[in-house]
């Protein structure tokens, strides 16, 4: 069955895209095969004048390449082929002597886009789910299909570098003020308004493009400005990725290259690090994640078949604290239910329902949603210091006080006033939900819901099952997270669950290296340079130093010395150091910005003098400690699988993408080299580091935790 159907009235091919068993377009071999042949019959009949490229699919244009013809590249040669082959049929659009118009609905992203650039003429419908981007470097590639040449000759280098470094989708609103699309149009008159703009440059009629000012011109246009432009970008790209991620760097060489020496020079340097950066480590390990993620997506939660998840309209907050407002405005925001928030102080539930609109609030200045949608989320928000409104509540979500007796005295007047099938969870960051869950008659609706601060930014949620919870409860919190723009792991139920439970042994070992003399500021550039976001200390800061001794003394009770937390954590916390919500932590703070080490912190945790601690076992003594960890949590079936172990600790604390996670970073550096690493540290620093029995039977085995793709 053919993927094109092509209809010629009056001149003008109407050219539909529709490939057969898929949900969404993509540029598959077969694709390029038609397409190729398509081109020909179009340029030799005379008849047409010209085309309008649409999409037979609901809600996608050409999401992009086929990324699974792309994993199966094994040598850079053989890459290279395939992205010739791609921008020889590519550059066959512009040079087919007749104009072509894409009719662009749903996404139009990747390769989609290139094709589209290389139209004469681009209208686009004004829908929510109309997106377009070249998201390559988020998979360690550049677009090179020609997108690192038309894009900057289209919109300008710097409109271009924004998009492609980042690798930035656009709404189509944006994409038309930036200048991508040519036309913004209703989704019910794209055919006709495409197939009239084919009629009008059939004859003759050119578009006019805004050509940027003087300003822009000096700086996309001339060879001066252009390299001012490309070296000032080069700078912020190293300073955000500290040259662990390689494509954008690439991207701008091949974008630059280009400019300074022409289109077909610009192709040949897009293919050439196309090839290098598609065969490596990084790249592999970010389509890795990308996959797992896509599976995560249609993952129920549960293994078998599972009953569909029940429908959420309302949810109901107890806490209306810096995380319950959260969870309460991303609930409304991205999932349009009714949000009630609840709290026993009038002024807290006032000012978490000020938070919670500021996220609403947020997406309207960001031009995400119009001001009606605005009008209407934010009036699905309401709060009291009653229990009314819980009646309705299809979920409710706990983010009081990480006591048990507090927990417990919610969750007994939460069942008294919610109806029998109504979810209700914990937001708890490290109590077991099964000891919450004893202060319940019905156990098996109970479950965490682990959500990450702050949650309008963090994109992971830790639903957290008992042996008791029941396959509704666990399904139903799954799809909820995913409708709240969560990527969501399943998680057994035992002490900080997967995330804080590695956490803490890296956290902790960054305490001990304080105590010994490493600076705090030695500690975090280590960690930076290995790949983290922030290091330990600026991440203790910012999770909050309470937060932090009140977990760890829950991991320490569970898990015995292995977990034990630096002596000083409680010193630092009964002197008043919260971290950053109240100014003093590790760091000071001043208007929100840190000032720099406190001094008295060195006393606090009684610091030694800095005795002599190698630099390299300054990282491993953090990383080791971690991957230690994850190998026995891993072993203990806390996550389902080395997949959601991964994406977890990417997600939620940031281990670095470019590694692929803690779990695929034992797999490249080798069970057995991890274990004897571990024993040196067992034999240097203590029996905390005692390699995991899991990491022991591996290196004997040879064995992986993934299986090689």
């Amino acid at each position: 069955m053919p993927a094109f159907t092509v209809t010629v009235a009056g001149g003008i091919a109407r050219v539909v895209l529709d490939l057969p068993g898929e949900p969404v377009n993509k540029i598959t071999r077969g694709v390029r095969e038609e397409l190729d042949s398509l081109l020909n019959r179009l340029g030799a009949d005379q008849q047409v004048r010209a085309a309008v490229l649409l999409s037979g699919k609901p809600d996608t244009f050409i999401a992009g390449a086929d990324i699974d013809e792309f994993v199966a590249l094994r040598s850079q040669g053989e890459a290279r082929e395939l992205v010739r082959g791609g921008q020889a049929l590519i550059n066959r659009i512009p040079a087919l002597g007749k104009p072509v118009v894409a009719a662009i609905h749903g996404a139009c992203l990747g390769g989609g886009l290139e094709a589209a650039l290389a139209c004469t003429y681009r209208v686009a419908t004004d829908h929510p789910k109309t997106s377009i981007g070249l998201p390559e470097v988020q998979l360690g590639i550049i677009p090179a299909a020609g997108g690192c040449q038309r894009l900057p000759r289209l919109i300008g280098l710097r409109g271009a570098l924004d998009l492609i470094l980042a690798g930035k989708t656009l709404p189509a609103a944006r994409a038309f003020r930036a200048g991508i699309v040519d036309e913004l149009v209703h989704p019910a008159i794209l055919e006709r308004v495409a197939l009239e703009a084919a009629r009008r440059l059939a004859e003759g009629w050119r578009p006019r493009r805004p050509a940027g000012g003087l300003a822009g011109w000096l700086l996309d246009r001339t060879a001066l400005g252009r390299a001012l432009v490309l070296r000032m970008a080069e700078r912020q790209v190293l300073k955000q990725t500290r040259g662990h991620y390689p494509a954008p760097l690439a991207a701008l060489r091949a974008i630059g290259h280009g400019l300074a020496h022409g289109m077909e020079a610009g192709l040949d340097m897009e293919a050439a690090l196309f090839a290098e950066l598609a065969v490596g480590e990084v790249s592999r390990n970010l389509v890795r994640i990308f996959f797992a993620t896509t599976a995560l997506k249609k993952d129920p939660g549960v293994a078998g078949d599972a009953a569909p998840p029940r429908l959420v309209n309302g949810v109901a907050v107890v806490g209306a604290g810096f995380m319950g407002a959260g969870i309460g405005g991303v609930a409304v925001t991205q999932a349009g239910v009714d949000v009630r928030l609840r709290d026993t102080d009038a002024t807290r539930v006032a000012k978490g329902l000020a938070a919670a609109r500021g996220i609403v609030g947020d997406r309207l200045k960001r031009r995400r949603i119009t001001k009606y949608e605005h009008r209407r989320l934010d009036a699905l928000l309401s709060g009291g210091t009653g229990w009314e409104g819980f009646r309705r509540a299809d979920l409710v979500i706990e983010a009081v006080f990480e006591d048990l007796a507090v927990k417990h005295a919610v969750f007994r007047e939460l069942e008294a006033v919610v109806r029998d099938e109504c979810l209700i969870a914990s937001n708890t960051s490290t109590i077991p939900i099964a000891r919450i869950a004893e202060a319940m008659r019905r156990p098996e609706r109970v479950l965490g819901m682990h959500f990450f601060s702050p949650v309008d930014r963090m994109p992971l949620l830790e639903v957290i099952v008992t042996d008791r919870t029941a396959s509704w409860a666990t399904v139903t919190a799954t799809a909820f997270g995913r409708r709240m723009g969560k990527t969501v792991i399943v998680v057994r139920d035992c002490p900080g669950f997967w995330v804080n439970r590695i956490l803490a042994p890296y956290l902790n070992e960054a305490g001990r290296l304080l105590e010994e003399g490493v600076s705090m500021e030695a500690l975090d550039a280590a960690m930076v340079r290995f790949g983290f976001p922030v290091g330990p200390i600026t991440l203790l800061d910012e999770v909050g130093l309470d937060v932090a001794e009140k977990s760890s003394h829950v991991l320490h009770d569970a898990f015995g010395d292995r977990l034990a937390p630096m002596d000083g954590i409680q010193r630092l916390v009964e002197s008043g150091r919260l971290g950053r919500k109240n100014g003093r932590g590790f760091y000071r703070y001043e208007g929100g910005k840190r000032r720099g080490p406190d001094p008295e912190v060195a006393n606090l945790v009684a610091a030694r003098s800095a005795r002599e601690v190698a630099p390299e076992d300054v990282e491993a003594r953090m990383v080791y400690a971690m991957l230690n960890e994850a190998a026995r949590a891993v072993d203990e079936k806390v996550v389902r699988s080395p997949r959601d172990g991964d994406i977890g600790a990417v997600f939620g604390i940031g281990y670095p993408a470019f590694r692929g996670g803690p779990l695929r970073y034992v797999d490249a550096l080798g069970p057995a080299q991890v274990v004897e690493r571990l024993e040196h540290l067992e034999r240097s620093y203590g029996p905390r580091f005692a390699a995991a029995p899991a990491l022991r039977r591996m290196a004997e085995s040879g064995a992986r935790f993934h299986a090689a793709r």
